[in-house]
């Protein structure tokens, strides 16, 4: 281990570098506290006096840890952020969004869209065009109907709600 340390009384340029010949990692720490760890892959990681972590890959993938919750940044802009009840949110760089709960998962679409799978199998659709189909577990379409806006149901005088029946073509 090779130790380079600069101090004084109050240094305010005070930086402590420790080189692990055998992990072949550098540890550099700096007056405000922060620790920065380089590994021979170009991995590094960024430890913060806050708690907070930051971990760069060699890919240019980008994780920051802080408080429980996570977040990585991809390079091709995808942006996944962990929730501490472990609830995970995927930002895709084409502009779709998955939502992954316990409960649910959900994508939804640059044009409204709105994909959702239930742990118990069920799927639920509800199109741009206020259309909204539920299938069951085994696929079955239950239930398919469209949802006028109050401005068109008004204008000819009928109920909001325009059920379709359930077809094969479905």
């Amino acid at each position: 281990m090779i130790t380079q340390t600069a101090s004084q009384h109050r240094c305010f340029w005070c930086l402590q570098i420790y080189y692990h010949a055998n992990a072949q990692t550098t540890c550099t720490t700096y007056p405000d506290g922060l620790e920065v760890v380089q590994f021979p892959n170009k991995q590094t990681e960024k430890f913060y006096p806050d708690g907070s972590k930051e971990i760069v890959f060699p890919d240019g993938t980008v994780k920051h840890l802080k408080d429980g919750q996570e977040e990585t940044l991809f390079p091709d802009g995808t942006i996944v952020r962990v929730e501490r009840n472990g609830d995970k949110t995927i930002v895709l760089s084409n502009g779709q969004k998955e939502i992954h709960t316990a409960q649910f998962k959900r994508r939804e679409y640059p044009d409204g869209t709105v994909k959702t799978v239930y742990c118990s199998g069920c799927q639920e659709t509800e199109y741009a065009s206020r259309r909204v189909k539920i299938k069951d577990e085994a696929g079955n379409i239950i239930l398919d109907k469209k949802q006028m806006s109050p401005q068109h149901a008004e204008s000819h005088g009928k109920r909001q709600l325009q059920f379709f029946a359930k077809t094969d073509k479905n």
